[in-house]
């Protein structure tokens, strides 16, 4: 196998030596407000505010990784006979590098490397809460002989409205336009933008040093009309750039620096800003502040600052290293960056047209950042109840800029319904974990509109959080079909599930269960026992429905069609069992004893694989417009018996309620991407996050992971590990801990933050148990149960025995 790269655990790296990944690999920098994501060779797309509308560079993923994506940066040395031009990044010049290492960090990138005689530092990252992005640029010459070097960084731009940049190449190269302004001693900032928006918001590009030419052009850059290739641009063998201002055409921003003669050992430092403003006089504050090294480097130190206090939060030891890592440093990571970015911008999310943020997703990722954001959670969620309407189910998703929200791929079908079953049902669990993380009872009183799909400005109603949540749960209690289970809708968590109108969901009505457990307990916690018990009985009655009809003898059905037939069971010819299905019952609680038992291992019999746990199988082998979106795939691919990872953690949680460690931390180490490290040729995707999915068995590219870092495998990954196999939660009464690990583990210990207090929870084995907490001392006193009392700050030592 080839190596790519190795894990720098003291610095929290991911260190890249070999740009030539099998697929790009990225890491995502400043935030949706502006920011976007960089790949291992320099590439960058980057935005402000929307991906969609508010786009600045031009970076198309399904180019060939050997194209130039976005930004560039050039180096080239004088020679007698001409220049020796090369990228530091290695793309687009693919010259042979004595060394390279990208550094894939906490909010950054750092790209190092040594090509003929010159070594190049660069660290990319956008500071705290602002519009630009810094490359902080080091060249040092470490040969032995003086040479004179120039360095010229590069961007190629977009038009910000996504879409129309591919769709319309009439329109959209007429209105480009760059302008370029001369500031004292020759530094030089460069503005772009739409001739639309020329007074209202600009990018710009500058250094904080001298410019001795530049070029706004990509036809005269690349030269000869464009036959000379980014890999060799014609305009670097001349002296100069031409100091052209397009105003028109597919346009750049190149910024020519000669640094003079580097003596051997010599080194020289070039900040690069790309930013947004509305204008240059409102940029001009910014583009001095960060001219200025000393800025540059406390934005860095603060930077580091931040995610000290992040990850302070929550650190665990354990005897799995691997484990260790992924908890303490990349996990948390993606969890930050996929409560940031939802589902909007990726290698594989593109970021084109009306997406935007999905109320279902967030829910879920924000489950696993509340330890970190507390209170400051609630905004967002707040946002999220906005889009939820007046009869308790929700639309699909929205803008967040706008707040236009849409019911999403459920008006691609006129003959399906056009919402789905489950969005409403993921903030009740969202808004109780704030709740048991922060104790912030009077979010519960807060008015929250409802959306208006006429209106979306005016909520066409206000209630309390506290009634928002009530009407998700009932109108999963009256739209329910002839077994007396919620109607599917268009889809439930499977999008791909597709069945005509009428048809029911069993993932649907187990979350419904969970919701009202949640619900339930809550109602109890606040004194409103009336509540509480109205909710109990609709709890029973869907027990009793899900175990009266569902029950397939092994395991669970998940689906009936509208005219009564399942779907998820023995008599099926494809699709006979589905992960989630057996998962979510024993979540829910209700399955239990044999039945959960029983459920769980269909799972392992029937869809466990050495790369993971399938979603479904046997895989459809054909289109059938009947069954939906699951038969657009192949067999072995995505929802069409795939490793669907998001289902994973599920069941991990699952097994561990049943008390099985062993399994739930087989499960967990199957899919861990630090784990795959050595044998990324397989694999393929990015070793520090989890992807979305990898191929399952039925496929002949078995183990290919695909679809990283936008995926809520993410959060719960990060929650079964964290909540559930350390066993380590918040609830309303205090801080539970009830771990489930394997036999072989003889102790572990999870520092974390609760409220206002820290606690450090040391639990030891010596019995060499699963689980079974039997005894628990706090600050050297035993105490009852498994639930920590609230303490009101300092630090606090608990020590627990299971047995």
């Amino acid at each position: 196998m080839t190596s790519y790269g190795f894990f720098d655990d003291a610095k929290r790296e991911y260190v890249i030596t070999n740009p030539k990944t099998p697929v790009k690999w990225i890491n995502y920098i400043g935030t949706l407000a502006f920011g976007g994501f960089v790949d291992q060779t320099g590439g960058a797309l980057i935005c402000c505010g929307d991906p969609s509308l508010n786009r600045i560079t031009r970076y198309i993923a399904q180019l060939p990784a050997s194209d130039p994506r976005g930004e560039m940066l050039y180096v080239r040395i004088r020679r007698m006979d001409g220049w020796t031009v090369f990228s530091p990044f290695f793309t687009p010049t693919l010259d042979a590098f004595e060394w390279y290492e990208c550094r894939v960090g906490l909010g950054y990138t750092r790209i190092l490397s040594q090509i003929h005689g010159v070594r190049t530092e660069v660290r990319i990252f956008v500071p705290q809460g602002q519009f630009c992005e810094l490359r902080d640029i080091q060249v040092t010459n470490v040969s032995d002989a003086v040479m004179e070097v120039d360095v010229i960084p590069v961007v190629e731009y977009t038009h910000p409205d996504a879409l129309k940049q591919f769709t319309n190449a009439d329109w959209v190269p007429q209105t480009m336009q760059s302008r370029a302004v001369w500031q004292e001693n020759g530094r030089l900032v460069l503005l772009q933008y739409p001739f639309m928006l020329r007074d209202e918001r600009v990018n710009y590009f500058t250094s904080n040093l001298p410019v001795r030419s530049f070029e706004t052009d990509r036809a005269r850059f690349l030269g000869d009309h464009e036959y000379g290739t980014w890999d060799r641009p014609l305009s670097l063998q001349q002296e100069d750039l031409t100091n052209y201002e397009a105003q028109r055409g597919d346009t750049i921003a190149a910024l020519l620096h000669g640094l003079g003669r580097l003596e051997p050992s010599e080194t020289r430092r070039l900040i690069v800003q790309l930013g947004q403003a509305q204008g240059l006089e409102q940029a001009q504050g910014t583009i001095e502040h960060w001219r200025v090294v000393e800025n540059v480097e406390a934005a860095w130190t603060e930077m580091a600052k931040i995610w000290d206090e992040r990850l302070r939060v929550l650190q665990v030891q354990t005897p799995d290293v691997a484990l260790n890592r992924m908890v303490n440093i990349h996990n948390p990571h993606q969890c930050a960056v996929t409560r940031d970015w939802s589902r909007y911008l990726s290698l594989y999310q593109l970021g084109l047209g009306t997406r935007g943020i999905g109320f279902r997703d967030s829910a879920q990722d924000i489950l696993a950042i509340l330890a970190v954001e507390g209170r400051a959670a609630k905004p967002f969620i707040r946002q999220l109840l906005r889009i939820q309407l007046a009869d308790g189910s929700a639309m699909h998703q929205f803008n967040p800029l706008s707040m236009i929200a849409s019911e999403g791929d459920a008006l691609e079908r006129e003959d399906r319904p056009h919402y789905y079953c489950d969005d409403h049902l993921w903030i009740v669990q969202t808004v109780c974990a704030y709740l048991k993380e922060t104790a912030d009872w009077d979010f519960l009183q807060e008015e929250v509109g409802f959306y208006n799909k006429k209106d979306p400005l005016h909520a066409v109603e206000s209630a309390t959080v506290w009634e928002h949540l009530q009407r998700a749960l009932a109108f999963s209690r009256r739209d329910v079909g002839a077994h007396g289970l919620p109607k599917l809708g268009f889809a439930d968590w499977n999008d791909t599930i597709n069945l005509p109108t009428g048809a029911e969901s069993l993932m649907a009505a187990a979350l419904y269960g969970r919701a009202l457990l949640e619900m339930k307990t809550l109602a109890e916690f606040l004194g409103e026992r009336a509540l509480a018990e109205a909710y109990q009985q609709d709890y029973d009655w869907m027990c009793e429905r899900v175990n009266a009809v569902a029950w397939d003898g092994e395991w669970y059905v998940s689906y009936f069609d509208a005219d009564g037939r399942p779907l998820g069971s023995k008599a099926n010819r494809a699709g006979q069992i589905y992960a989630y299905g057996q998962a979510w019952p024993v979540l829910a609680g209700f399955a239990k004893g044999e039945r959960a038992q029983r459920a769980l291992q269909s799972v392992y019999e029937r869809l466990n694989t050495r790369h993971g746990i399938k979603l479904s199988t046997p895989g459809f082998n054909g289109f059938d417009p009947h069954e939906g979106g699951i038969t657009t795939y192949p067999p072995g691919a995505k929802e069409n018996g795939g490793i669907f990872l998001h289902v994973n953690p599920w069941v991990m949680i699952a097994e561990t309620m049943e008390g099985n460690g062993e399994r739930a931390y087989q499960y967990y180490c199957q899919i861990n991407p630090a784990m795959k490290n050595d044998t990324i040729d397989e694999f393929e995707s990015e070793p520090y996050v989890y992807p979305q999915n990898i191929l399952g068995d039925e496929h002949p590219q078995f183990g290919l992971g695909r679809n990283s870092w936008l995926s809520g495998t993410a959060s719960w990954a990060y929650l079964a590990a964290t909540q559930h196999i350390l066993g380590v939660r918040p609830d309303y009464a205090g801080l539970v801990v009830d771990p489930c690990i394997p036999r072989s583990w003889e102790s572990f210990e999870v520092c974390r933050r609760f409220r206002c207090a820290f606690y450090s929870v040391q639990v030891y084995n010596p019995n060499h148990v699963c689980c079974g907490v039997t005894k628990i001392v706090v600050d050297g006193q035993p105490i009852v149960g498994k639930v920590i009392p609230v303490f009101e700050g300092g630090e606090h030592r608990v020590e627990v025995w299971l047995g």
